[in-house]
Parts: C-alpha cells; sequence; structure tokens
C-alpha cells in the first residue's frame, strides 16, 4: 500500500490508531457489529443455533438455581421419620437441567468449532484474492511480506477468538440476566457487589489486550525468518544444496537460536500478562469474599433464609463467572479489534489496487506496441532500473532485447507485459497509453514466460494451461502446444500421459529435467492466445539442438502473433527482425543483426566475444 507520495504505508499503521483508542461503548459496538456481520455472513444457521442454544443455557442456569432453592427447602422441612418423596421433584429437576446443560455444551462445541473454521475460511480467501490483486511493486517492499505474515496468521485465528466472544458474550449476557434476575430478587446488594467485582478485571483486561497486540507486532519478522530457515530445511529444490554444502547443522542451529530468542521474548511477555491477570483476579476476589461475608451478615440477621442463602451461594457463583466470562469476552473482541483492523487496512488494499489499474478494456490485438522514454525505478531503490528507454513492436515482429546483466532487459520486459507501470514515459498500444487501460486486460492480451518460470505440482496438461487457466482445458490447444514446444512426446510418455502430476511432493508424481520444464513453460506462453509473446531467456536449459529447432519454428507457431525475446545467446537472436540492445537501463543501439554487425558497437563486440569463445582454438600447452 503507498501513500500518494509513492511512499509505503503498512497497514499496522492504521491498526495502531486502532489500539490508541479509548475503550468506549461506540467502539465495543463497532467491533461487535462488524464481527457479527463477518460471523453471520460465514453462517448464518450455526450463528442462529448458537445464539438459540446460549438463550437455553442461560434460562437452564437460572432454572438450576431455582432448583436447588427448592432443594434446601425440602430438606429443611424434613422430618426424621418423614418421607423423602417432597425431595424427588427437586432432585430430578436439578439432575435433568445438569444433564441438559452438558448436552447442550457439548453440541455447542462442534458448533462453535465448525463456524470458526467458516470465518477463517472466508477471510483467509478475502486476504488470497487482495495478496494477488496487489501491484506488483507492492513485492518489493519487505514491510508488504510483514504485512502479509500478520494478517494471514490474524485471519486464522481472530476471526475464531471473535466468533467464541462474541457466542461467549451472548451466552454470559443471557445467563447473567436470568441469574441475575434470581439473585436480586433474594437480595439486589449481592448483585451489586458482583458487578462492582467485575471492574479490576476489566482495567487489567485492556492492558493485556495492549501487550499481546505489541508482542505479537514485534515477533512477525522473527516468525518470517523461522519459516524461511523452515522452508530451506524442508524444501526439495533447497535439498541439494543443504546436503551438498553442509547446511543443515547450522541452519538448525539458526532456527534454534531464533526459537530461543522467541521464548526468552515470549516468557517476559507472559509474566506481564500473568502479573496484570493476577492482580484483576485478586482483586476481584476480595470483592468476591466481602460478597459471601454480606450473606452470612444477612442471614445472621434473619433477612436471608437458609434455603434462600444456598441458593443464593449458587448464584453468586455462577454470576461470579458469568460476570468473568462475558469481561473475558469483551477483552477478546477489543484484543481482535486491533488485529483485524489490521486486516481491514490489508483487504482495503483491493479496491484501491483496482482503482489504480482501472481503465477502459485492453485491444484484442494491436498494429503497434511502441515505449517512448520509459523510465522506471524499483521501490526503495535509487538507482533507475530503465532510463529513457524508446523501443517499438510491430504487429508479427519478432523482436529481440540483449544485452550484459543488469542491463534492464527482464525490467523492460515486465513494463511491456503491464506488470510494472512506468515511473517516467509511456508504453502506447496503437496511440493509447498503458496506464490509460485496464491493466488486467492489458495482462490478458500478454503471454509472458519468464527465466524463473514456475513448476507447478499440477498434472502435465493443467501445467500447460496455466497460461489461461481461467478457462476449461482444452487437451487439443494443450498437445498442440506442448508439440509445438518439443514437449509432447516425453509428456506423452509418462506414466498417465498428460494426467501424471508433476511433482513427487504427491503421490504418482514425476519431475522432469530442466531442459523438459522449461518446454513446459514454452508451451504455455504458445497455449494463451495473446497477441504478444514474451520469453525471458527461454532456451537456457536447453541443448544446442533444441534451441535451433525452437527459434526455427517460432515464426510459424507464433502465427502472425508479436513476439519479444529475450536472450544471451548471440546466435539465437540473428534472424529477429529488431535486436535493441541495453546498457545501463538506456538502449544504446538497435537493428538487424547485419545492420549492428556492421556499425561495429556493443552489439558487435558482444557477439564477437561470445563466437571467440566457441571458435577459437584450445590451448593444449598449459599457458
Amino acid at each position: 500500500m503507498t501513500d500518494d507520495t509513492g511512499t509505503f504505508v503498512d497497514p499496522l499503521d492504521l491498526a495502531v490508531q486502532a489500539r490508541r483508542q479509548r475503550r468506549s461503548l461506540r467502539r465495543l459496538g463497532r467491533l461487535i457489529g462488524r464481527s457479527t456481520r463477518l460471523v453471520w455472513a460465514s453462517g448464518r444457521g450455526l450463528f442462529v443455533a448458537l445464539g438459540v442454544i446460549q438463550v437455553a443455557t442461560a434460562a437452564i442456569l437460572a432454572g438450576q438455581v431455582l432448583a436447588v432453592e427448592a432443594f434446601l427447602s425440602a430438606v429443611l422441612v424434613l422430618g426424621g421419620g418423614d418421607s423423602i418423596r417432597p425431595l424427588v421433584g427437586p432432585v430430578a429437576l436439578l439432575a435433568s437441567l445438569l444433564a441438559a446443560a452438558a448436552l447442550l455444551g457439548s453440541v455447542q462445541g462442534y458448533l462453535k468449532r465448525y463456524l470458526g473454521d467458516a470465518v477463517a475460511r472466508r477471510t483467509q480467501l478475502e486476504i488470497l484474492d487482495v495478496a494477488t490483486r496487489v501491484s506488483l511493486r507492492e513485492f518489493e517492499h519487505p514491510r508488504f511480506y510483514d504485512a502479509v505474515q500478520r494478517v494471514q496468521v490474524s485471519a486464522s485465528t481472530r476471526p475464531m477468538q471473535v466468533t467464541q466472544a462474541l457466542l461467549a458474550i451472548v451466552g454470559s449476557a443471557a445467563v447473567t440476566v436470568g441469574v441475575g434476575a434470581t439473585l436480586a430478587a433474594i437480595d439486589p446488594l449481592l448483585l451489586g457487589l458482583l458487578v462492582l467485582g467485575g471492574l479490576p478485571l476489566l482495567v487489567t483486561n485492556r492492558q493485556e489486550s495492549r501487550l499481546e497486540f505489541a508482542f505479537t507486532v514485534a515477533q512477525t519478522y522473527p516468525m518470517r525468518e523461522r519459516g524461511y530457515l523452515t522452508y530451506l530445511l524442508t524444501g526439495r529444490p533447497e535439498s541439494k544444496e543443504v546436503r551438498a554444502f553442509g547446511l543443515g547443522d547450522p541452519l538448525l542451529r539458526r532456527l534454534d537460536t531464533l526459537w530461543g530468542r522467541y521464548r526468552h521474548d515470549l516468557a517476559r511477555h507472559l509474566r506481564r500478562r500473568g502479573g496484570l491477570s493476577l492482580v484483576g483476579n485478586a482483586l476481584s476476589a476480595l470483592v468476591l469474599g466481602a460478597t459471601f461475608l454480606v450473606v452470612v451478615l444477612l442471614i445472621a440477621r434473619g433477612r436471608m433464609g437458609v434455603a434462600e442463602a444456598g441458593a443464593a451461594v449458587v448464584a453468586i457463583r455462577m454470576l461470579q463467572g458469568q460476570v468473568q466470562g462475558l469481561l473475558a469476552g469483551v477483552q477478546a473482541i477489543f484484543e481482535a479489534g486491533l488485529f483485524l483492523d489490521d486486516v481491514d487496512a490489508f483487504l482495503a488494499m483491493g479496491p484501491t489496487a483496482d482503482d489504480a489499474e482501472s481503465g477502459t478494456p485492453a485491444p484484442a490485438t494491436f498494429d503497434r506496441i511502441e515505449a517512448r522514454g520509459v523510465r522506471f525505478t524499483y521501490p526503495g531503490s535509487d538507482v533507475e532500473a530503465l532510463r529513457g528507454v524508446d523501443v517499438e513492436i510491430r504487429k508479427g515482429e519478432v523482436v529481440a532485447l540483449v544485452g550484459e546483466n543488469g542491463s534492464g532487459k527482464t525490467t523492460l520486459a515486465k513494463v511491456l507485459a503491464g506488470l510494472y507501470d512506468p515511473t517516467g514515459g509511456e508504453v502506447r498500444w496503437d496511440g493509447t497509453p498503458t496506464t490509460a487501460l485496464d491493466r488486467s486486460s492489458l495482462r490478458s492480451r500478454v503471454a509472458v514466460i519468464f527465466q524463473d518460470f514456475v513448476r507447478y505440482a499440477f498434472p502435465a496438461n493443467e501445467n500447460v494451461a496455466v497460461s489461461d487457466i481461467g478457462t476449461a482445458i482444452d487437451e487439443r490447444r494443450v498437445r498442440r502446444a506442448a508439440a509445438d514446444a518439443g514437449a509432447d512426446a516425453f509428456l506423452t510418455a509418462l506414466p498417465e500421459g498428460y494426467d501424471t502430476m508433476l511433482s513427487r511432493l504427491f503421490r504418482g508424481g514425476r519431475d522432469l529435467s530442466g531442459g523438459q520444464w522449461q518446454r513446459v513453460a514454452i508451451a504455455r506462453a504458445f497455449y494463451r492466445d495473446s497477441p504478444l509473446v514474451i520469453l525471458d531467456e527461454p532456451t537456457a536449459a536447453l541443448d544446442p539442438r533444441a534451441e535451433h529447432d525452437l527459434y526455427a519454428s517460432l515464426r510459424r507457431v507464433l502465427d502472425d502473433r508479436s513476439a519479444v525475446f529475450i536472450s544471451h545467446r548471440f546466435s539465437s537472436v540473428r534472424s529477429a527482425d529488431r535486436i535493441y540492445v541495453l546498457d545501463d537501463g538506456q538502449v544504446v543501439e538497435h537493428g538487424t543483426h547485419d545492420e549492428l554487425m556492421a556499425a561495429g558497437g556493443l552489439y558487435a563486440e558482444l557477439f564477437t566475444l561470445q563466437a571467440e569463445a566457441y571458435l577459437s582454438p584450445v590451448r593444449t600447452d598449459g599457458a
């Protein structure tokens, strides 16, 4: 997320503002309203059922107080030789109420778990949706990864916390009203003392919430570090180097050190929270003790009978737990509210990104794409990766980008593909700036395959069709694209053919060689029916014969589509209609192979150096 000046704004900044807000009824109402809408949207039937169970539980607990009073009254009037028949009714009622409470509690637990999972699922999907919609520029910021890490954890746990807290508040409030009315009927003073006993917890809970939020924020970056080390130790691509370089033990020690720091910080945090909790509960216990003393005084002065006293003690104990539960629920919602404000700020990035990249739909095809004076600077960098680049791509042309490492070739490809907006200059499709086009539709008109393409743990046909996954897989197109890329033969030979999983992470999966994977990636570009194809080092893992065959068939496969390809192998760009040579973020020369060789510039120098490496005789004299 960036502000008007282009400076990255961490969603945490908005959450900190919420952390500083006072605990008011208005804020509590807003948080409860937000939580209720979230839970209702995730599972309204479950939410209603749990609400009914909470009300029924409250009625059962109030009934238990009355049943205890009836039982004690029957005991007091029971003589030595009298029948115990008067006790049967109260005992049966109390047993039935206890059984019903246990049954409802069990059902409630299952429903809460199921509803909590539904809430977490909804929020997690919303977060991942935003993560796929925001500008690629956001992924250049380490703080963005911190935000993603934090909200992903919050989305998995905090909605459940809100769900549980909201239902606990409803249940505790219902029980407090029911049992409180019964206790008030015995003596209103007792109810007032119980409410007073909850105030210390209200104060200390507030401080605990703030401590928890601050601790979680402080641990976001260390958590990412631990996650990355775990990934290194368990990832299949990394497993070779981990063993080849003997990294296992050093990485484990490093991970253990990070865990040790976390446990030290956690212990300190728990001590602080535990101290606050001890103070709050101690003060609350003192008030509870005073309440029981009041009961004794009322009995001594004859204002309360033994049966009423027994019922009052049961009611006090119930209410004390319910008041604590009510306050704990309020605390949980306030605490979760700090994290959910963080989530809300992150989710707001989605509409913001949509607005920033909105525009008119991109044309289905083009006659000419022009980059004029294009500049680009990566976020957080002071050095321009592109400095006034001019490039032209005409319909049906094959254009090559060449240059040494760091010259800006891949960055230019990303700008042409609509993955980045230029920070200066313009890219125009038939005269229309790409910043005036809807970037999503623009990207749908481009098939781009980068050198570090993704090896999806999907079946082979999906690995090809992933470039146009929004529509049903066309098996004929898949096979044609694979054949054009030289991949059909080895994909057909797999155990399940094109249905074979291309990963050993899952049962029945098979892996491919580097060259075979590159052919699959090229097939993705061919499968996507787009007017512009961009290939970044498409033959880096191919042998010379396969590379020659690919470029020899490129024009036939493209079928009047345009192509931009990047290559370090100058022999492969000779047949391009136009070659652009980049150096330090600038186009220093362009033309056909023959024109550039005749000019004797950087292209000719690099081409000659590479050719000499192949043609120079091998020295055998040890010199």
